[in-house]
């Protein structure tokens, strides 16, 4: 009976031989499993913590080189001055051959309110007089320098341009115009806001800017006008 027993007992799995058994045989099983789960996320974790790590590498650069979608604009300043000289048609022709994306022109007015496309310096080139101020001529004044030393010049297309008729010749073949308005004497800023933009909307020029390094004719084309950005140089 006892030899029975002891059988009926392992054929149950009872006893000292079959049920530690057969615990030994489940704990191996799961053992094994959770070996191979171990395993299996560290052969994952690498490539996981590249592909984020790449990932946040590549937003670095791209934030980096974000300029690239919206890159800095090529401006010719009074145009191209290689083979003209500034603020004339050949130099803005010159430019706009260059495909440039913008032109600045520099603004002064004359003694007579008339708006041209010169700086002082141009006017001391042509009259060769280095005391020369755009403000203190008349056009007709400045038609005559311009004349008489035409001859003696370094390039033979130097004639004086109005805003407007610059403003005609780039505006619609260039992303960006800017003006550049300076401010003298005798009549400094007064009206000078007024006067521009009554060139801009003449030549309906909607992509013009201007600056100027005058912060009361910036307020006054802000006050007057929201079509035209105005800021400081």
């Amino acid at each position: 009976m006892a030899i029975l027993g002891r059988r009926r007992e392992r054929e149950l799995g009872g006893g000292s031989y079959g049920f530690p058994m057969r615990l030994t045989r489940h704990s191996w099983r799961r053992q094994f499993r959770i070996l191979i789960i171990c395993l299996a996320l560290i052969a994952l974790l690498p490539p996981i913590f590249f592909h984020f790590r790449l990932r946040s590498f590549r937003q670095a650069q791209l934030k980096k080189c974000s300029w690239l979608n919206s890159p800095p604009l090529v401006c010719a300043h009074g145009g191209d001055l290689y083979k003209a000289f500034a603020n004339t048609m050949a130099a803005y022709q010159d430019a706009l051959r260059s495909q440039v994306d913008c032109i600045e022109i520099d603004v002064s007015r004359s003694s007579d309110g008339v708006l041209l496309a010169l700086h002082d310096r141009d006017l001391q080139r042509i009259s060769g007089d280095g005391t020369s101020r755009v403000g203190h001529l008349s056009l007709k004044e400045i038609k005559e320098l311009e004349s008489t030393h035409q001859s003696s010049l370094k390039f033979a297309d130097s004639k004086v341009l109005t805003v407007t008729e610059a403003l005609k010749s780039v505006s619609r073949s260039v992303r960006q115009v800017i003006l550049d308005a300076k401010v003298g004497p005798p009549s400094y800023e007064s009206g000078l806001a007024k006067d521009i933009l009554s060139a801009v909307e003449m030549t309906e020029c909607n992509n013009c800017l201007m600056w100027a390094k005058n912060d009361d004719l910036v307020r006054e084309v802000m006050k007057l006008s929201s079509n035209l950005t105005a800021t400081l140089s």
